[in-house]
Protein backbone atom coordinates (compact mmCIF):
# COMPACT_ATOMS: atom_id res chain seq x y z
CA UNK A 1 0.00 0.00 0.00
CA UNK A 2 1.19 3.63 -0.75
CA UNK A 3 2.67 4.38 2.77
CA UNK A 4 5.86 5.84 2.84
CA UNK A 5 8.36 3.59 4.94
CA UNK A 6 11.31 5.50 4.97
CA UNK A 7 13.64 6.87 7.76
CA UNK A 8 12.70 10.56 8.58
CA UNK A 9 15.35 13.04 10.05
CA UNK A 10 14.91 12.70 13.71
CA UNK A 11 16.84 14.28 17.13
CA UNK A 12 19.40 12.34 18.04
CA UNK A 13 17.10 11.67 21.15
CA UNK A 14 13.95 11.04 19.72
CA UNK A 15 15.38 8.32 17.48
CA UNK A 16 15.49 4.98 19.67
CA UNK A 17 11.63 5.59 20.52
CA UNK A 18 11.13 6.25 16.52
CA UNK A 19 13.49 2.49 15.94
CA UNK A 20 11.16 0.78 18.70
CA UNK A 21 7.90 2.32 16.90
CA UNK A 22 8.74 1.15 13.88
CA UNK A 23 9.76 -2.83 15.20
CA UNK A 24 6.33 -2.62 16.54
CA UNK A 25 4.60 -1.29 13.56
CA UNK A 26 6.20 -4.02 11.36
CA UNK A 27 5.20 -6.60 13.87
CA UNK A 28 1.38 -5.52 13.80
CA UNK A 29 1.80 -5.44 10.28
CA UNK A 30 2.97 -8.98 10.05
CA UNK A 31 0.44 -10.09 12.30
CA UNK A 32 -2.49 -8.38 9.68
CA UNK A 33 -0.86 -10.27 6.88
CA UNK A 34 -1.55 -13.29 8.89
CA UNK A 35 -5.44 -12.11 9.74
CA UNK A 36 -5.60 -11.47 5.66
CA UNK A 37 -4.86 -14.81 4.91
CA UNK A 38 -7.19 -16.07 7.09
CA UNK A 39 -9.66 -14.66 5.72
CA UNK A 40 -9.15 -16.41 2.76
CA UNK A 41 -9.13 -19.28 4.15
CA UNK A 42 -12.15 -18.81 5.97
CA UNK A 43 -13.58 -18.13 2.48
CA UNK A 44 -11.97 -21.59 0.64
CA UNK A 45 -13.38 -23.51 3.87
CA UNK A 46 -16.90 -21.94 3.42
CA UNK A 47 -17.17 -22.65 -0.57
CA UNK A 48 -15.88 -26.46 0.12
CA UNK A 49 -18.29 -27.12 2.50
CA UNK A 50 -14.98 -28.11 4.86
CA UNK A 51 -16.42 -25.97 8.27
CA UNK A 52 -18.29 -28.58 9.79
CA UNK A 53 -16.05 -31.73 9.44
CA UNK A 54 -14.40 -30.70 12.37
CA UNK A 55 -17.16 -31.43 15.67
CA UNK A 56 -14.77 -30.87 18.45
CA UNK A 57 -13.88 -27.47 19.91
CA UNK A 58 -9.95 -28.17 21.68
CA UNK A 59 -7.49 -25.28 21.40
CA UNK A 60 -4.90 -27.31 22.50
CA UNK A 61 -5.02 -30.87 21.68
CA UNK A 62 -6.56 -30.02 18.24
CA UNK A 63 -3.26 -28.50 17.26
CA UNK A 64 -2.60 -31.98 16.24
CA UNK A 65 -4.58 -34.28 13.37
CA UNK A 66 -5.52 -37.41 13.97
CA UNK A 67 -2.90 -39.89 13.88
CA UNK A 68 -3.90 -43.67 13.75
CA UNK A 69 -6.72 -45.04 11.24
CA UNK A 70 -8.68 -45.24 14.55
CA UNK A 71 -9.04 -42.14 15.30
CA UNK A 72 -9.93 -40.98 11.22
CA UNK A 73 -12.74 -43.54 11.60
CA UNK A 74 -13.75 -41.85 15.50
CA UNK A 75 -14.51 -38.39 13.42
CA UNK A 76 -15.49 -39.62 10.51
CA UNK A 77 -18.42 -41.27 12.75
CA UNK A 78 -19.12 -38.33 14.38
CA UNK A 79 -19.26 -36.19 11.24
CA UNK A 80 -21.71 -38.57 10.21
CA UNK A 81 -24.55 -38.11 12.79
CA UNK A 82 -25.11 -33.98 11.66
CA UNK A 83 -27.08 -33.51 8.38
CA UNK A 84 -24.45 -32.33 6.73
CA UNK A 85 -23.69 -35.39 5.65
CA UNK A 86 -26.53 -37.15 5.56
CA UNK A 87 -27.92 -34.90 2.64
CA UNK A 88 -25.09 -33.08 1.15
CA UNK A 89 -21.85 -35.66 1.84
CA UNK A 90 -23.91 -39.19 2.58
CA UNK A 91 -21.97 -41.68 1.08
CA UNK A 92 -18.25 -39.92 0.07
CA UNK A 93 -16.18 -42.32 2.37
CA UNK A 94 -12.81 -41.66 4.63
CA UNK A 95 -11.53 -40.80 2.18
CA UNK A 96 -13.67 -37.86 0.75
CA UNK A 97 -14.09 -36.77 5.16
CA UNK A 98 -10.47 -36.90 4.66
CA UNK A 99 -10.67 -33.97 2.08
CA UNK A 100 -12.59 -31.39 3.83
CA UNK A 101 -10.87 -32.08 7.26
CA UNK A 102 -6.85 -30.84 6.54
CA UNK A 103 -9.23 -27.38 5.12
CA UNK A 104 -10.54 -27.00 8.09
CA UNK A 105 -7.90 -27.83 10.03
CA UNK A 106 -5.30 -25.52 8.68
CA UNK A 107 -8.30 -22.72 9.04
CA UNK A 108 -7.91 -23.89 12.79
CA UNK A 109 -3.81 -24.16 12.57
CA UNK A 110 -3.49 -20.89 11.22
CA UNK A 111 -5.70 -19.21 13.95
CA UNK A 112 -3.49 -20.57 16.67
CA UNK A 113 -0.58 -19.07 14.16
CA UNK A 114 -1.94 -16.14 14.51
CA UNK A 115 -2.71 -16.15 18.21
CA UNK A 116 0.94 -17.51 19.14
CA UNK A 117 2.70 -14.64 16.49
CA UNK A 118 0.73 -12.33 18.05
CA UNK A 119 0.95 -13.04 22.09
CA UNK A 120 4.96 -13.73 21.81
CA UNK A 121 5.36 -10.50 19.91
CA UNK A 122 3.26 -8.50 22.14
CA UNK A 123 5.54 -10.44 25.12
CA UNK A 124 8.68 -10.01 23.66
CA UNK A 125 8.28 -5.90 22.79
CA UNK A 126 6.62 -5.68 26.49
CA UNK A 127 9.35 -7.15 28.32
CA UNK A 128 12.03 -5.64 26.44
CA UNK A 129 10.71 -2.24 27.49
CA UNK A 130 10.07 -1.30 23.61
CA UNK A 131 5.98 -0.49 23.87
CA UNK A 132 5.32 3.08 22.95
CA UNK A 133 3.57 5.16 25.46
CA UNK A 134 0.25 4.91 25.20
CA UNK A 135 -0.01 2.04 23.25
CA UNK A 136 -0.28 -0.94 25.48
CA UNK A 137 -4.05 -1.22 26.53
CA UNK A 138 -4.42 -0.84 22.52
CA UNK A 139 -2.48 -4.17 22.31
CA UNK A 140 -4.26 -5.62 25.33
CA UNK A 141 -7.31 -5.13 23.83
CA UNK A 142 -6.30 -6.53 20.57
CA UNK A 143 -5.15 -9.78 22.54
CA UNK A 144 -8.50 -9.93 23.81
CA UNK A 145 -10.20 -9.76 20.91
CA UNK A 146 -8.38 -12.30 19.14
CA UNK A 147 -9.20 -14.59 21.71
CA UNK A 148 -12.91 -13.75 21.59
CA UNK A 149 -12.65 -14.25 18.01
CA UNK A 150 -11.41 -18.05 18.58
CA UNK A 151 -14.94 -18.59 20.59
CA UNK A 152 -16.94 -16.58 17.79
CA UNK A 153 -15.70 -19.29 15.65
CA UNK A 154 -16.55 -21.94 17.34
CA UNK A 155 -19.95 -20.21 18.17
CA UNK A 156 -20.58 -20.31 14.35
CA UNK A 157 -19.72 -23.58 13.74
CA UNK A 158 -21.84 -25.00 16.38
CA UNK A 159 -24.50 -23.63 14.83
CA UNK A 160 -24.01 -26.16 11.53
CA UNK A 161 -24.67 -29.08 13.96
CA UNK A 162 -28.75 -28.12 14.16
CA UNK A 163 -30.91 -30.65 12.94
CA UNK A 164 -32.21 -28.37 9.83
CA UNK A 165 -28.48 -27.20 8.90
CA UNK A 166 -26.24 -28.24 6.59
CA UNK A 167 -24.03 -25.15 7.10
CA UNK A 168 -24.01 -22.30 9.68
CA UNK A 169 -25.97 -20.04 10.41
CA UNK A 170 -25.19 -16.54 8.31
CA UNK A 171 -25.84 -14.14 11.17
CA UNK A 172 -23.03 -16.20 13.07
CA UNK A 173 -21.36 -16.43 9.95
CA UNK A 174 -21.34 -12.59 9.68
CA UNK A 175 -20.26 -11.85 13.20
CA UNK A 176 -17.41 -14.28 12.63
CA UNK A 177 -16.40 -12.28 9.72
CA UNK A 178 -17.13 -8.76 11.13
CA UNK A 179 -14.90 -9.31 14.44
CA UNK A 180 -12.25 -10.54 11.61
CA UNK A 181 -12.33 -7.66 9.91
CA UNK A 182 -12.21 -5.19 13.01
CA UNK A 183 -9.20 -7.12 14.29
CA UNK A 184 -7.76 -6.59 11.17
CA UNK A 185 -8.51 -2.87 10.57
CA UNK A 186 -7.45 -2.32 14.22
CA UNK A 187 -3.89 -3.81 13.30
CA UNK A 188 -3.25 -1.88 10.39
CA UNK A 189 -4.47 1.26 12.03
CA UNK A 190 -2.65 1.18 15.05
CA UNK A 191 0.46 0.38 12.51
CA UNK A 192 -0.31 3.48 10.51
CA UNK A 193 -0.19 5.37 13.42
CA UNK A 194 2.96 4.74 14.49
CA UNK A 195 4.55 4.47 10.91
CA UNK A 196 3.23 7.76 10.30
CA UNK A 197 2.31 10.02 13.27
CA UNK A 198 1.79 12.93 11.08
CA UNK A 199 -1.66 14.70 10.48
CA UNK A 200 -0.72 17.26 7.57
CA UNK A 201 -3.81 17.18 5.09
CA UNK A 202 -4.40 20.63 3.29
CA UNK A 203 -7.05 21.84 3.91
CA UNK A 204 -8.13 21.08 0.11
CA UNK A 205 -8.89 17.74 1.16
CA UNK A 206 -11.91 18.06 3.37
CA UNK A 207 -14.27 17.40 0.21
CA UNK A 208 -11.91 13.92 -0.54
CA UNK A 209 -11.92 12.95 3.17
CA UNK A 210 -15.61 13.10 2.83
CA UNK A 211 -15.84 10.86 -0.16
CA UNK A 212 -13.29 8.81 0.74
CA UNK A 213 -15.09 8.16 4.52
CA UNK A 214 -18.70 7.43 2.03
CA UNK A 215 -16.44 5.13 0.18
CA UNK A 216 -15.39 3.30 3.31
CA UNK A 217 -18.81 2.63 5.14
CA UNK A 218 -20.12 1.68 1.76
CA UNK A 219 -17.44 -0.61 1.30
CA UNK A 220 -17.83 -2.40 4.92
CA UNK A 221 -21.56 -2.51 4.35
CA UNK A 222 -21.04 -4.22 1.25
CA UNK A 223 -18.56 -6.81 2.91
CA UNK A 224 -20.79 -7.64 5.33
CA UNK A 225 -23.81 -7.99 2.76
CA UNK A 226 -21.76 -10.48 1.38
CA UNK A 227 -21.28 -12.34 4.45
CA UNK A 228 -25.25 -12.81 4.02
CA UNK A 229 -24.90 -13.77 0.82
CA UNK A 230 -22.29 -16.32 1.38
CA UNK A 231 -24.47 -17.40 4.41
CA UNK A 232 -27.21 -18.21 2.26
CA UNK A 233 -25.38 -19.40 -0.85
CA UNK A 234 -27.53 -16.51 -2.53
CA UNK A 235 -24.77 -15.82 -4.79
CA UNK A 236 -25.44 -19.21 -6.92
CA UNK A 237 -28.60 -17.77 -7.60
CA UNK A 238 -29.89 -14.79 -10.46
CA UNK A 239 -26.29 -15.78 -12.13
CA UNK A 240 -26.81 -12.38 -14.37
CA UNK A 241 -25.32 -8.50 -14.30
CA UNK A 242 -26.31 -5.78 -14.35
CA UNK A 243 -30.19 -7.47 -14.73
CA UNK A 244 -31.07 -9.64 -11.93
CA UNK A 245 -34.51 -11.59 -12.89
CA UNK A 246 -34.59 -10.00 -16.18
CA UNK A 247 -34.91 -6.18 -14.81
CA UNK A 248 -32.82 -3.72 -12.55
CA UNK A 249 -35.08 -3.90 -9.30
CA UNK A 250 -36.97 -7.25 -9.48
CA UNK A 251 -40.23 -8.09 -8.14
CA UNK A 252 -40.18 -10.59 -4.91
CA UNK A 253 -37.88 -8.31 -2.75
CA UNK A 254 -40.12 -7.71 -0.06
CA UNK A 255 -42.24 -10.98 0.03
CA UNK A 256 -41.55 -12.30 3.29
CA UNK A 257 -43.63 -10.97 6.05
CA UNK A 258 -42.36 -9.45 8.62
CA UNK A 259 -40.68 -7.05 5.81
CA UNK A 260 -37.15 -7.02 7.53
CA UNK A 261 -36.76 -10.41 7.04
CA UNK A 262 -36.48 -9.73 3.70
CA UNK A 263 -32.92 -8.35 4.17
CA UNK A 264 -31.41 -11.46 5.68
CA UNK A 265 -33.11 -14.45 4.77
CA UNK A 266 -34.71 -13.81 1.34
CA UNK A 267 -32.24 -14.41 -1.15
CA UNK A 268 -33.42 -12.38 -3.78
CA UNK A 269 -33.07 -9.38 -1.23
CA UNK A 270 -30.04 -10.34 0.42
CA UNK A 271 -27.95 -10.58 -3.42
CA UNK A 272 -29.76 -6.89 -4.69
CA UNK A 273 -28.89 -5.39 -1.28
CA UNK A 274 -25.03 -6.77 -2.29
CA UNK A 275 -25.24 -4.98 -5.61
CA UNK A 276 -26.67 -2.13 -4.65
CA UNK A 277 -24.06 -1.45 -1.56
CA UNK A 278 -21.08 -2.65 -3.82
CA UNK A 279 -22.56 -0.28 -6.80
CA UNK A 280 -22.66 2.81 -4.47
CA UNK A 281 -19.41 1.90 -3.07
CA UNK A 282 -17.97 1.94 -6.65
CA UNK A 283 -19.53 5.34 -7.45
CA UNK A 284 -18.66 6.94 -3.99
CA UNK A 285 -14.54 5.53 -5.10
CA UNK A 286 -14.92 7.23 -8.49
CA UNK A 287 -16.08 11.01 -6.57
CA UNK A 288 -13.52 10.24 -4.77
CA UNK A 289 -10.25 9.86 -7.28
CA UNK A 290 -11.70 12.38 -9.15
CA UNK A 291 -11.76 15.13 -6.12
CA UNK A 292 -8.45 13.64 -5.50
CA UNK A 293 -7.05 14.48 -8.65
CA UNK A 294 -8.84 18.02 -8.58
CA UNK A 295 -7.73 19.20 -5.18
CA UNK A 296 -4.63 17.04 -3.70
CA UNK A 297 -0.91 17.58 -4.66
CA UNK A 298 0.47 14.83 -5.86
CA UNK A 299 1.75 12.98 -2.66
CA UNK A 300 0.93 10.27 -0.14
CA UNK A 301 -2.74 10.93 0.26
CA UNK A 302 -3.72 11.43 -3.64
CA UNK A 303 -2.07 8.14 -4.63
CA UNK A 304 -3.79 6.51 -1.43
CA UNK A 305 -7.34 8.21 -2.78
CA UNK A 306 -6.28 6.67 -5.97
CA UNK A 307 -5.11 3.38 -4.55
CA UNK A 308 -8.11 3.13 -2.82
CA UNK A 309 -10.26 3.66 -6.64
CA UNK A 310 -8.19 1.11 -8.35
CA UNK A 311 -9.00 -1.95 -5.41
CA UNK A 312 -12.94 -0.69 -5.71
CA UNK A 313 -12.83 -1.00 -9.03
CA UNK A 314 -10.88 -4.65 -9.29
CA UNK A 315 -12.88 -5.85 -6.00
CA UNK A 316 -16.17 -5.24 -8.14
CA UNK A 317 -15.02 -6.53 -11.30
CA UNK A 318 -14.19 -9.40 -9.16
CA UNK A 319 -17.32 -9.98 -7.98
CA UNK A 320 -19.71 -9.63 -10.86
CA UNK A 321 -16.83 -12.24 -12.55
CA UNK A 322 -17.61 -14.68 -9.74
CA UNK A 323 -21.41 -13.74 -9.85
CA UNK A 324 -20.99 -14.76 -13.81
CA UNK A 325 -19.04 -17.89 -12.84
CA UNK A 326 -21.52 -19.13 -10.53
CA UNK A 327 -18.92 -18.93 -7.61
CA UNK A 328 -16.15 -21.05 -8.26
CA UNK A 329 -14.22 -21.88 -5.32
CA UNK A 330 -11.16 -19.90 -6.80
CA UNK A 331 -12.69 -16.72 -7.95
CA UNK A 332 -15.25 -16.87 -4.45
CA UNK A 333 -12.01 -17.26 -2.38
CA UNK A 334 -10.19 -14.17 -4.48
CA UNK A 335 -13.12 -12.23 -4.21
CA UNK A 336 -12.86 -12.44 -0.45
CA UNK A 337 -9.48 -11.90 -0.21
CA UNK A 338 -9.63 -8.52 -2.57
CA UNK A 339 -12.59 -7.78 -0.11
CA UNK A 340 -9.77 -6.92 2.52
CA UNK A 341 -7.59 -5.32 -0.20
CA UNK A 342 -10.22 -2.67 -0.26
CA UNK A 343 -10.81 -2.56 3.25
CA UNK A 344 -6.68 -1.89 3.23
CA UNK A 345 -6.63 1.12 0.79
CA UNK A 346 -9.56 2.61 2.84
CA UNK A 347 -7.65 2.66 5.84
CA UNK A 348 -4.77 3.82 4.42
CA UNK A 349 -6.74 6.77 2.23
CA UNK A 350 -8.15 8.08 6.07
CA UNK A 351 -4.96 7.85 7.69
CA UNK A 352 -3.61 10.03 5.12
CA UNK A 353 -6.15 12.22 4.84
CA UNK A 354 -6.42 12.87 8.50
CA UNK A 355 -6.66 16.70 9.44
CA UNK A 356 -3.86 18.79 10.76
CA UNK A 357 -4.14 19.32 14.48
CA UNK A 358 -5.58 22.82 14.99
CA UNK A 359 -3.73 24.79 17.85
CA UNK A 360 -5.85 25.70 21.02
Amino acid sequence: MPFDLRPLTLPESERPARRDARAVAFWLLGVAGLVWMMVAIGGATRLTGSGLSIMEWAPLSGALPPLTEAEWQRLYDLYRTIPQYALVNQGFGLEGFKEIFWLEWIHRQWGRLIGLAYAAGLAWFWLRGRIPSGYKPRLLLLLALGGLQGGVGWYMVASGFEADRTAVAPYRLVIHLGLALVIYGALLWTALGLLRPERDAPDTARPVRAAVRVTFWAVVAAMLAGGFVAGTRAGFTWNTFPLMDGALVPSGLLSLDPWWRNLTANLMTVQFNHRVLATLAGLAALAAVALAVRRLPSGHARRAVLGLGAAVALQYGLGVATLLWVVPVSLGTLHQATAVLVLTAGLVALHALRPARRAP
